[in-house]
């Protein structure tokens, strides 16, 4: 094999544009394949950017998902400064997640709390603890009092709160910042705007070289091929000899991108656990608003799900639906509505090793410790698990190849 290694990436989002950033400054040329016109034009774009350490998953017990999360969540910050070259700070939420606990949650509010309290014990032993978005070395789970659980909602459907060290980045910001990174890199070859249909053996089967077929023809040989793709990853595994294995889920969710005309001082907020919603304010003008019923379009276990029907349904009254679910259980969402400047209705497929609703506790969706890397050779499929976990795990991929 050729010294260095030829590589194709297969996916512009987050994981792939880290892998390909990390490629070529060890001095190894990467192309990289989307069929968007640019990098980061869906779901690493369009998400809410929580930098996960597990305490959503409270139907999770085992803790397995948290100590999946954590480490990529806490190395999250100095990886992905380093690969778009300034500091994260300007992105970061400024205040620790409030989680309030729903009634109709898969979990009770003390089983909740047990939870959180033992996933911080994990974050505050953790050696990155301190590397975190913001320190969480001295981090503890503090349960609001009734006093000032009344400060923020008056809804009987919300029956307690927490406050986590959690902490969320403005997804858009970072994407702003890949993009240029990308381009000022002159070993990654950038194929946008085109879809790939397949990946095979190119000559010498599986641990020879691998060609790849697109819209704009064929590709190749390369030594590898790193499918990072979240939208029909399984259907190009599938051409590459990779038959998909356990269940899984193919969900395209949309939510609500807003930003106000004056600042706004709310918290961060998630409810929790189940089809809820949740609340980021990035800045004090720019949020983050989702409500899960409203926003998922399409929730399919097929390989090659159908495509969401985005305008069978008025965008203005989904985000008024949002709006309006969140309001009605915390009402201080009024002052981010009559301050509204603009607002969009944006998402992408959301890949998730697991099936279910998330209303039943238990969905195989409450535990998300099933991802990583699968390999046939040298074709390399990676299933990046969350947004937060993505730089941490391309840097380990490309470590292991190089």
């Amino acid at each position: 094999m050729r010294n260095p290694p030829r590589i194709a990436i297969l996916g512009a989002g987050i994981m792939g544009c880290s892998a390909a950033l990390f490629f070529a400054r060890k001095g190894i040329e990467v192309s990289i394949f989307d069929m968007a016109e640019q990098p980061f034009s869906a779901a690493s774009r369009w998400n809410e950017g929580k930098i996960h350490l597990g305490c959503l998953y409270s139907a999770d017990p085992s803790l397995s998902t948290a100590d999946h999360v954590i480490p990529g969540g806490l190395r999250f910050r100095p990886l992905i400064e380093e690969l778009i070259g300034t500091s994260l700070a300007p992105a970061i939420t400024s205040e620790d997640d409030l989680f309030f606990c729903h009634r109709k949650s898969v979990t009770s509010a003390s089983e909740m709390k047990t939870y959180m309290e033992k996933v911080v014990e994990r974050v505050r032993s953790h050696p990155d603890a301190a590397r975190y978005l913001a320190d969480a070395s001295e981090s503890r789970v503090h349960q609001l009092s009734s006093s000032e659980l009344a400060g923020f909602t008056s809804s009987p459907d919300i029956v307690a709160g927490f406050r986590v060290p959690e902490r969320s980045v403005d997804t858009n910001w970072v994407a702003e910042r890949f993009i240029p990174a990308m381009g000022a890199e002159k070993l990654i070859r950038q194929f946008m705007g085109t879809r790939v249909m397949a990946a095979r053996p190119a000559e010498m089967g599986i641990n020879g070289t691998w060609k790849i077929e697109t819209s704009a023809g064929i590709f190749g040989p390369y030594d590898y091929v790193i499918n990072s793709l979240w939208q029909g990853r399984l259907a190009i595994d599938r051409t590459a000899g990779l038959e998909p294995t356990g269940v899984w889920s193919n969900r395209y969710r949309q939510s609500l991108f807003l930003r106000t005309a004056e600042p706004v001082h709310t918290p961060c907020a998630v409810i929790a656990t189940g089809p809820f919603g949740d609340i980021k304010n990035y800045n004090g003008r720019d949020f983050y608003l989702s409500w899960y019923p409203d926003g998922l379009r399409v929730d399919s276990p097929n390989i090659s799900p159908p495509e969401p029907h985005l305008a069978s349904q008025n965008a203005e009254d989904i985000s008024n639906s949002i709006l309006n679910h969140l309001q009605a259980l915390l009402p201080w969402v009024a002052q981010i509505r009559e301050q509204a400047e603009r607002s969009t209705l944006e998402g992408g497929w959301v890949f998730a090793a697991g099936q279910g609703e998330l209303s039943d506790r238990k969905s195989t969706l409450h535990r998300r410790s099933d991802y990583g890397t699968t390999k046939l050779g040298n074709y390399i499929s990676i299933d990046t698990g969350k947004y937060s976990t993505a730089p941490a795990l391309a840097q380990a991929l490309v470590e292991n190849i190089i």
